[in-house]
């Protein structure tokens, strides 16, 4: 547990004070006691459930103060919540690379098949959108929560040649953010110089809540724009991208309809846009591994373990064992303490 107000902390130090005063106010009554006691005073005293009922309620007191000023510090502490992502963008790859039959029946077939399962298995509320990628990137499904059309949109893959992962992340943050002007053809031509809307603030990278980008591909990057570069702009609106590389990572000739190409998977590049964008990368070498992958992008897109504020949790503690401590020296005492 870490405290984004640290310097409260020094508030713990009066609590050993409060006890010595404690304390000295007991010593103090048990020498009144001693001075007009009876005996109906002494059996009391040293009655043990007596005692215990005694210092019960400050014990809890001095616990609910102790939990007051930790409060007062605003601890944080990294836990699993329910995330709020409303939209998924699935950008896949369909490189002519994806027929190679490695992957029985071949990569594209099997990471359809992947892919559907996951889209089956979403929440109802969840929209989801799909963008197909090669040469160029296209939006094959805009985001709905209609299945079926989802579905039908990941069946009409056709397979082009060449490879352009940068491409399909701006399509993607598009399609998310349709006002911030973002275009493949004027990235392309003046990336380094690329003009944001005036309005437009950068965000921490991975604190954009509502939606996540899912990039699936079994090759390295041959045209369009720089992959990490498109990855920058995904990052500065807080959009996490999870990769997702499928095939080998060795490199392999692949060959089909009197034209050959050799496919290697680019590793290092699929894990730094996963980095720069707070996501996280997963292999997958089969179809097996891949829906072991989907699987588990499922449950990361609905739970999601980050560092996170409990103030109000360790606030509404505190509060309780105060109120227990207050309600208990009442039915006791019939006083506070």
């Amino acid at each position: 547990m870490t405290f984004l107000w640290p310097e409260f902390l020094w508030g713990l130090v009066a609590l050993p004070f409060l006890i010595f005063f404690y304390l000295l106010i007991l010593r103090r009554k048990q020498r009144t006691a001693l001075r007009y006691a009876s005996l109906s005073i002494i059996k009391e005293s040293i009655d043990k459930k007596t005692t215990l009922r005694r210092h019960l309620p400050p014990f809890l007191f001095l616990i609910a103060l102790g939990g007051m000023i930790l409060a007062a510090a605003r601890p944080t502490a990294i836990v699993t919540l329910p995330t709020s992502h409303e939209t998924v963008i699935m950008a896949m790859d369909v490189s002519g690379s994806m027929r190679a039959t490695d992957v029985q029946p071949n990569r594209l077939a099997a990471s359809q098949a992947a892919a559907k399962q996951f889209v089956a298995e979403q929440p109802e509320n969840v929209r989801i959108g799909v963008v197909a990628f090669a040469g160029s990137a296209t939006l094959a499904q805009a985001p709905t929560r209609n299945r079926e059309d989802v579905i039908a949109a990941i069946d009409r893959f056709q397979l082009q040649r060449a490879t352009a992962i940068g491409s399909a992340i701006i399509v993607s943050l598009a399609t998310l953010f349709p006002d911030h002007g973002l275009d493949v053809a004027s990235f392309s031509y003046n990336a380094r110089a690329y003009q944001k809307k005036p309005d437009f603030k950068p965000v921490p990278p991975g604190s954009y809540n509502s939606a996540v980008i899912i990039l699936l591909t079994d090759g390295q990057r041959t045209t369009g724009p720089d992959s990490l570069l498109a990855a920058r702009l995904a990052a500065e609106r807080g959009v996490r991208i999870y990769t997702v590389g499928f095939g080998t990572t060795a490199g392999e000739i692949i060959g089909f309809e009197g034209w050959s190409m050799r496919v290697r998977l680019d590793e290092e590049t699929l894990k730094a846009i996963a980095d720069l964008t707070r996501g996280e990368y997963f292999y997958a070498g089969s179809a097996p591994d891949l829906k072991k992958v989907y699987d588990s992008l499922r449950s990361r897109i609905a739970f999601e373990t980050k560092r996170t504020e409990v103030t109000a949790l360790v606030s509404i503690a505190a509060g309780a064992l105060a109120l227990v401590s207050v309600l208990l020296s009442l039915a006791w005492f019939h006083r506070i303490f």
